[in-house]
């Protein structure tokens, strides 16, 4: 919302210093505004980076587990390397030419696999998990947004920290491209679009595989009840194993998790390149393929260099990603609200408020 009330109501640069002008002033386009996009590139380059690494792991369970093809970190460089590419193709062929082709896809994959996940799996549970998610998570909101949480809760509030950073690590990249989509749109609609949509839709998916793979292991099902969650990239496979059309579904879930990688690394390379020139989105083709291939090296040297504790890696990347944006997104809304002031006064003063 800061960058989209910046850029289109106050004309300026789409990048993340802009939103500090109400604090800063001319400041922005100097050492001060450098510093800012500076931390949103690192915050959005090991955000998109840590998506790739656990995109990485879960396709090549879901190889493994249809195929027989080994997981080991051989075929998730393997991975790595194929999203990349494609990634560098969609990103040389622009925005309509291969972003947004790619994206309809991706939307269409997930849409077909969740109306079959609601219809094929326990139908009622899903349904009746919905209404027990909704009311679990606006009692718990509050509460959980709390990541030190206490002793007895450690392993929980410990993801919550993870995830946490993970989201932050994204909101340059996320918020800058929903701020491109979004000129001509009122707060209001903003508002609605960005959080009340995606949030309901989040909870029909949740319902749909969390319900399904909890109702497998309460009657005692499948390999999520024997074993219980011993590898978390594989439980996804293990719930559709006990579904109808299970090497159909498992190949679409592969499917879907590569394109949705794909997506987000070109689609963030482009806010990459974007945020490093200045707001410009016309910049020199080299600079998007670098930035394409920074993401899949960074993730490839998490992947490598982590070893058999690859997801730690991938974890403290993340967090220490996102920390010092947190405060950059704090001071946006600081920010944000000194601006919205000023606009209302000017709205005041010409008699349209």
């Amino acid at each position: 919302l800061s960058l989209a009330f910046f850029a289109y109501n106050k004309n300026m640069p789409l990048t993340i210093r802009s939103a500090f002008f109400p604090l800063l002033r001319d400041k922005v386009w100097g050492w001060p505004g450098h510093i800012i996009d500076i931390l949103a590139v690192v915050a959005t380059i090991f955000g998109l980076a840590t998506s790739l690494g656990f995109g990485a792991q879960q396709a090549a369970s879901g190889l493994d587990y249809l195929f027989g093809i080994s997981s080991g970190i051989n075929v998730q460089m393997a991975i790595i390397t194929g999203v990349t590419a494609v990634a560098l193709i969609s990103v040389l062929r622009g925005l309509d030419g291969g972003v947004k082709i790619l994206s309809n896809i991706n939307m269409s994959l997930a849409g077909i696999l969740l109306f079959f996940i609601i219809f094929a799996g326990p139908t009622m549970t899903i349904f009746e998990t919905i209404w027990v998610t909704s009311s679990s998570y606006v009692g718990n909101a509050l509460t959980l947004s709390n990541p030190f949480g206490r002793e007895d809760q450690a392993w929980f509030h410990g993801w919550t920290v993870f995830y946490w950073a993970w989201w932050i690590s994204w909101s340059p990249f996320v918020g800058m491209f929903i701020a491109r989509v979004s000129k001509g749109r009122t707060v209001r609609e903003f508002v609605t679009a960005v959080l009340i949509v995606p949030t309901v839709i989040t909870v029909v998916w949740m319902s749909a595989f969390g319900g399904s793979a909890l109702e497998q292991i309460q009657d005692g099902v499948g390999a999520l009840a024997e074993n219980g969650l011993t590898d978390v990239s594989l439980a996804m496979f293990q719930m559709f194993a006990n579904l109808p059309l299970v090497a159909i579904s498992s190949f679409v879930g592969i499917v879907l998790v590569l394109v949705f990688f794909v997506t987000s690394s070109d689609s963030g390379s482009l806010v990459v390149d974007s945020i490093t020139a200045g707001g410009k989105t016309d910049a020199p083709t080299a600079q998007r393929v670098f930035w394409v291939v920074m993401e899949g090296a960074i993730a490839a040297a998490l992947i490598f260099g982590g070893g058999e504790d690859a997801l730690g890696a991938i974890q403290a990347a993340a967090i220490t990603a996102g920390l010092p944006f947190t405060a950059v997104l704090l001071v946006m809304t600081w920010g944000l609200l000194k601006g919205l002031t000023h606009e209302r006064k000017l709205l005041i003063a010409e008699g349209k408020l």
